[in-house]
């Protein structure tokens, strides 16, 4: 496979922080194996995993070889980068149910079972420090490296001196960095890995990591590489993949896809021009001619569509950016009761959360429940009869989006799917009645 210009690419992306001198020659040279680790904290993956997957199948797509690695040991103790407290250790079966949960996500992304030269390999860092003692392993690789060095480092030193009201470190987090070197010695000796990838966050780990395949390796003149990406940022100084419910999730089952499709689509103006070069694969000519029609009717939100309908079906697939996409349009539609019935419960009450419910037996649907009735005394969604008969009386009453006045009755009939019915007074306030 020809070698395409990955860092220029990256660079151009925003994708570039720190590069240690030789990279770019590296993998301008031949195919290169490179890795990152994803240390298994939780039995998925959220959007702040996002952007080393991406870089994975960048390096991939650059004709360069992928290793993802999942951290089974290093997961053990926790890294304390970016962090003011210790983690807290898991058990063996919590931790064997999230290094299976993370194979399962990255798998979504890159062929571990591909033919290719430079297809990609899924590892875990389990299998390899499982056998080593500890006397081993403070004999063979702790004496390479000397504490004053593993000081330095920035994950180190702030949790020294307590800086931003951090902890102490203990000596089982102390270690981290240490294990993760010896990873990068591991991967280089046994598949040739001569780059170590990851957020910038990690800069301190990974160049431990290229001192100690140096150091562990005499005679061998061994060239191994580092390389990071800046972490990602929101423009009002937002926390990045945090949305008023949570983490934004890579598995449906944690954050549904129209929920994740509507993240995207809510990007300001400001970082949908940035993030369209990180978290998608258009082209330059392409994205820079997506930012100059945005500039030019900011209005149409082309930008934040076109970011959010790459990055779901990206993530997820074109199935799912459809539903996700319908479902956002369909307060809106013209043939609302249609388009909302074929909606999947769950997307339903993902359009519809936060709005007040209430319910009401399916008997009295049956024998037909009046428009007063429905919006004061048997949901409480109106204050008053009074307040209810006003509001009908000026046309401002909808149901499933038709009109109606204060003859109408509640049916069976209005049902959506045999269960919701959707009720409006004037265009901001929607209700809900579920039938029991």
């Amino acid at each position: 496979m020809k070698l395409k210009p990955l860092v220029e690419d990256l660079r151009w992306r925003g994708m570039l922080q720190d590069i240690m001198p030789g990279t770019e020659e590296q993998l301008s040279k031949e195919m290169t194996t490179a890795y990152i680790g994803f240390d298994p904290t939780s039995d998925s993956l959220h959007i702040g995993s996002l952007v080393p997957i991406i870089l994975l199948v960048h390096l991939e797509r650059a004709g360069h070889k992928p290793v993802a690695l999942i951290g089974g040991a290093t997961g053990m103790i926790g890294d304390p980068s970016g962090k003011s407290d210790e983690r807290n250790l898991l058990d063996d079966e919590a931790l064997a149910k999230n290094v299976a949960g993370i194979k399962r996500v990255l798998s979504r992304f890159l062929d571990f079972d591909g033919k290719e030269e430079n297809a990609p390999m899924l590892v875990n860092n389990y299998d390899w420090m499982k056998n080593i003692s500890f006397i081993e392993f403070a004999r063979d690789v702790g004496k390479r490296i000397t504490v004053n060095y593993m000081m330095a480092k920035d994950s180190v030193k702030k949790r020294f001196s307590g800086e931003d009201g951090a902890a102490g470190m203990s000596f089982t987090e102390f270690t981290y960095q240490l294990i993760q070197g010896y990873d990068f010695y591991h991967l280089y000796k046994t598949i040739g890995c001569k780059l170590q990838m990851g957020g910038s966050d990690q800069w301190g780990n990974i160049t431990t990591g290229t001192e100690l395949v140096r150091r562990m390796t005499p005679g061998e003149d061994a060239k191994v590489y580092a390389m990071t990406c800046p972490l990602i940022t929101k423009a009002d100084g937002g926390k990045f993949g945090k949305s008023e419910g949570g983490n934004i999730w890579l598995d449906t089952d944690k954050t549904s896809a129209y929920k994740f499709y509507q993240f995207w689509l809510n990007t300001s103006d400001e970082d949908a021009k940035k993030y369209i070069k990180i978290f998608t694969f258009l082209d330059r000519e392409t994205i820079e001619e997506l930012i100059k029609e945005h500039e030019e009717a900011p209005h149409l939100r082309l930008l934040q569509k076109k970011l959010a309908e790459e990055v779901t079906t990206f993530v997820h697939n074109k199935e799912a950016f459809e539903v996700a996409q319908k479902a956002s349009s369909i307060l809106f539609s013209d043939s609302f009761k249609s388009d909302i019935a074929s909606l999947d419960e769950e997307t339903f009450l993902d359009v519809f959360e936060g709005v007040p419910q209430a319910e009401l037996k399916k008997e009295e649907l049956s024998k037909g429940v009046d428009m007063i009735a429905a919006l004061a005394a048997k949901t409480n969604f109106l204050s008053s009869n009074g307040e209810a008969r006003r509001a009908l009386q000026s046309n401002a009453v909808a149901v499933n989006k038709e009109k109606v006045n204060e003859n109408y009755s509640l049916t069976e009939a209005d049902l959506i799917n045999g269960k919701y019915i959707i009720l409006n007074k004037g265009k901001k306030n929607t209700y809900i009645i579920k039938a029991i």
